[in-house]
């Protein structure tokens, strides 16, 4: 801090601001009984997602889209698909179409982790998945967070991230601010994770100091003896969670016939009429609560549980992927070939 004059640069201003409003003292109070209650972290690993800078928002970065995954190319596909997308209906300007398409050609041919098109930054985003524990339970939802009451399986979740600002100098409560600043140390130390992954990692505590929390996601898993298993992706909302729990509980089984290529279902799709029934008694038990957060099936416990993305932030924004953040397969061409007319050729 020595080596900056004056105002901090924003990367490393945490901004902490008392707000005296009733919901707010309740969400402050919530966060930290939880954080007492459940005061170790667990990090699963990297997520990956696109963020965006337009003109005049810097030094802040906005999320496009979800951050939810696992590896950077699915994310460069995304921002493949977005751009060529925006090329096809979002402009009749020849001009801002050919900047677009430029992009996209970017992308077709290296694992670039940002490009600029129309004047717009596009960045492929890193982040890391944790949840909290404590006596060896992973949190659950707490009473703060936003939820509703749906249980129609074809109620379609929100985005938790989309339009989300990284602004690391923004306003934040006591309860975040004391957060960020304990996992602004946050690194990969254990040794499960490969050398080269913690060499970087360490590197990013000085290239990245800064962090940002996201809006918190919501995920089933299954409880193992000293485990956990993910049951559903993430939701942004609890009761998200819980109709994809409902959902995995009572979901049809597909025939072989229906499964080109199949020979034999693995162990997790094998389920007779008489397990399928008890499935369908207990999804329905569930239902019937209201929030409920754990099931028990047959010896096998399923627990809605708390999800928080933290982001590191350096002097020109949020973290890309690291050199040690791999890939199962390289860009492509995803779409047909566009010109700066918007005509479209399919090879």
């Amino acid at each position: 801090m020595n080596a900056y004059s004056g105002k901090s640069p924003d990367h490393l201003t945490i901004n902490v601001t008392r707000r005296d409003d009733p919901v707010s003292e309740v969400r402050e109070a919530d966060a930290f009984a939880s954080v007492r209650k459940y005061p170790n972290i667990v990090v699963r690993g990297p997520l990956f997602g696109l963020a965006e800078q337009r003109r005049g928002d810097r030094p802040r970065w906005r999320m496009v889209g979800e951050l939810d995954t696992g590896f950077p190319q699915l994310a460069r596909d995304e921002l493949n698909s977005h751009l060529w997308f925006m090329a096809r209906d979002e402009t009749e300007d020849p001009a801002v179409r050919r900047s677009l398409l430029a992009a996209v050609a970017q992308l077709e041919t290296r694992p670039v982790n940002e490009v600029t098109a129309d004047g717009v930054r596009y960045r492929v985003v890193r982040a890391d998945e944790f949840a909290r524990i404590g006596d060896g339970r992973l949190e659950p939802p707490r009473a703060t967070d936003p939820d509703e009451d749906s249980w129609d399986l074809a109620t379609e979740d929100p985005c938790a991230a989309e339009g989300f600002v990284l602004d690391h100098a923004a306003a934040v409560g006591l309860a975040e601010g004391i957060d960020r600043a304990g996992l602004a140390s946050l690194s990969y130390t254990a040794d499960r994770f490969p050398e080269n992954v913690r060499a970087d990692s360490q590197r990013a505590l000085t290239s990245h100091p800064g962090v940002v929390l996201l809006p918190a996601v919501f995920r089933v898993v299954e409880r193992k003896e000293s485990s956990w298993t993910m049951v559903t992706g993430q939701y942004a909302t609890p009761q998200g969670a819980r109709r994809a729990l409902v959902h995995h509980l009572t979901r049809p089984v597909p025939r072989l016939e229906d499964l080109p290529g199949i020979t034999e279902l693995p162990d997790w799709m094998k389920v007779d009429e008489k397990e399928a029934e008890l499935r369908a008694r207990a999804a329905k038990k569930f239902a019937a609560r209201r929030r409920p957060n754990e099931l028990l099936l047959r010896g096998r416990r399923y627990d809605v549980v708390r999800v928080e993305r933290v982001m590191r932030i350096g002097p020109d924004g949020p973290e890309k992927p690291r050199p040690s953040d791999v890939d199962d397969y390289g860009p492509s061409q995803i779409h047909p070939l566009m010109d700066e007319h918007g005509n479209i050729t399919y090879d």
